[in-house]
Formats: structure tokens, sequence, C-alpha cells
């Protein structure tokens, strides 16, 4: 399946209220997003792959490591679609090194962080007012 198919299915919406809960959910809202502003078709179908692939490692991140998910955002922007996580604690995800190498071993941190920074073209991390984080991100489609 074209990983930004507009073809609607059943299995394929956000549970019920349209609350994103899980990777799965996040992921067919932004794909929702895409075909209700045009941008199935793009250039560059790899770029779709790699925007999905970011919105999965966020979500799944606040899960596991965030004490839950507390918000999801998805805005289109001007070459690509910026990216807003909320999750409930306060701990920064570690420092990723300055290469494009990812983690020479499974430690404590995975490879999801590093694929998210590779992947994006900005990322913030920043800390709410009443507790947790914001994890905003824009990830180029072109």
């Amino acid at each position: 399946m074209n990983p930004a198919d507009c073809t609607p299915a059943a299995d394929r919406s956000p549970e019920a209220g349209g609350a994103v809960t899980s990777a799965a959910t996040a992921r067919e809202h932004v794909r929702a997003l895409l075909c209700e502003h045009g941008r199935s078709g793009g250039p560059d179908p790899d770029a779709v792959i790699d925007l999905l692939l970011v919105v999965s490692e966020l979500v799944t991140n606040a899960i596991r490591h965030g004490d839950g998910l507390a918000g999801f955002d998805a805005t289109p922007a001007d070459g690509g679609v910026r990216l807003a996580v909320r999750d409930h604690s306060d701990v920064l995800p570690a420092r990723v090194h300055d290469t494009d190498e990812a983690p020479g071993t499974h430690r404590t941190n995975g490879y999801g962080w590093p694929l998210i920074i590779r992947l994006a073209g900005s990322v913030t991390v920043e800390p709410c007012p009443g507790g947790g984080k914001t994890i905003r991100v824009f990830v180029p489609l072109t």
C-alpha cells in the first residue's frame, strides 16, 4: 500500500472522536491530513514514508518514555509537515551525537530518537508550564 493512500477504509480511521492515542492513529491522522491538503501524491513518496516513521517514533517515545501521550498536532507547512507531540514527563531526550551515525549498540536509548533527528529538518524540545514537554519537528516532504 502506498503510505499516503487516500482510499477510505474502516480500519484506517482514527479512534472514536478522532483522538490520537497511538502511533497507528497518529499515522492515520497524518495520512488524512496529507489527503485533505492534496499532498498524498507528492514528488517524493519516500519523504511520506519518512514522515510516517517520525510520527510513529515520536508518539511511541511519548507513550513508552514520556509517561503517556498528552497531545498530538500535525500541521501542513510550506515544503513539509510540522508535528508537535506532548508527553507528561519532564525528562528530556538524550542528546544525539553530531554525526549521522546510529548508535553502535542498543543501550538504554534506542534508535528512534536518532532517526527523528536524522529525518526531521528541525527539532525543538520545550518544557510545558504545567509539566511535561512538547517536541516539535518539521519533516520536509521534498
